[in-house]
């Protein structure tokens, strides 16, 4: 098989485009690179989902830490605390015994029969678990940062006449995501690297359209090589990481742009352990 025809046939194949049967015999290094590359199109898909709800509720619950009502506070804490003391493998299998389990067993869900069949598939049991994960985690980053606010920046405000949401929108938010965002970017490529758990959380993959390393794992069993196909997906995920830290490197600046240059730029610190 040539390399052009490897990526007409399996470039789209994890969404459903392309051939239907995946290749048995004759697998070459082409389409194995097309073949992953394509399972790394739902990978940036599960990041992209949890990035994008998951700031939002980060905000909220860092918001919710910070006020003085209990009944907001207590629990925001409860939430931060469970997610971040659990093990995200662990939160996959208990949303999978919750998702998929309980109502193929005809067991109800809090006594209501909803219609839950659409959680039952990776693309979306998976999404959330991996945003309440990544919202507990940015939502503790986001708090540290909210109680780091210089507290002449408030003063300047109150100078200014500036009060409640105004001095939130002008003031606080701005400071606390340029404080919060090198921390936050270490969050998104963690998050990144995660979902490679969703293949091992036991999310079924419909009609063999799973994420990268779905592809990597038949891939190694049908060559008998595990090498080649597992350095493809690390390498594909150092790329996009790289994609990662320049998307996030712009908006630090963009954050940071009354600094001076040398300040502006955003500093990559791997976490070694988490």
């Amino acid at each position: 098989m040539s390399c052009a025809q490897a990526i007409g046939d399996y470039a789209l194949r994890s969404i459903g485009m392309g051939e239907r049967l995946l290749p048995r015999a004759d697998i070459d290094l082409c389409t194995q690179v097309v073949l992953i590359g394509s399972g790394l199109i739902w990978n940036v898909y599960f990041a992209v989902m949890a990035l994008s709800v998951g700031f939002f509720l980060a905000n909220a619950l860092a918001l919710a830490r910070v006020s003085g009502k209990r009944w907001l506070r207590k629990p925001a804490e409860w939430f931060i605390f469970l997610f971040r003391g659990s093990p995200l493998f662990i939160q996959f299998f208990l949303a999978y015994q919750l998702f998929v389990l309980l109502p193929r067993g005809g067991v109800e869900l809090l006594g209501l029969t909803l219609p839950v069949q659409w959680l039952t598939k990776a693309w979306a049991g998976a999404v959330v678990v991996l945003i309440l994960n990544t919202a507990a985690y940015s939502a503790e980053i986001f708090h540290g940062a909210l109680l780091a606010v210089p507290k002449g920046d408030l003063e300047a405000a109150d100078a200014y006449g500036m009060t409640g949401w105004k001095r939130f929108r002008r003031i606080v938010w701005p400071t606390m995501m340029r404080l919060a965002w090198p921390a936050y970017t270490n969050e998104a490529i963690f998050l990144f690297h995660a979902t490679t758990l969703v293949f091992f959380a036991s999310f079924p993959a419909f009609a063999q359209q799973g994420d990268a390393l779905y592809y990597a794992s038949y891939l190694a069993d049908k060559t008998f090589n595990p090498f080649v196909a597992y350095p493809i997906v690390a390498g594909y995920f150092i790329l996009l990481t790289l994609l990662l830290i320049s998307l996030f490197g712009l908006a630090n600046r963009r954050l940071n742009r009354h600094l001076p240059g040398a300040a502006r730029r955003l500093r990559y610190r791997p976490q070694l352990i988490r």
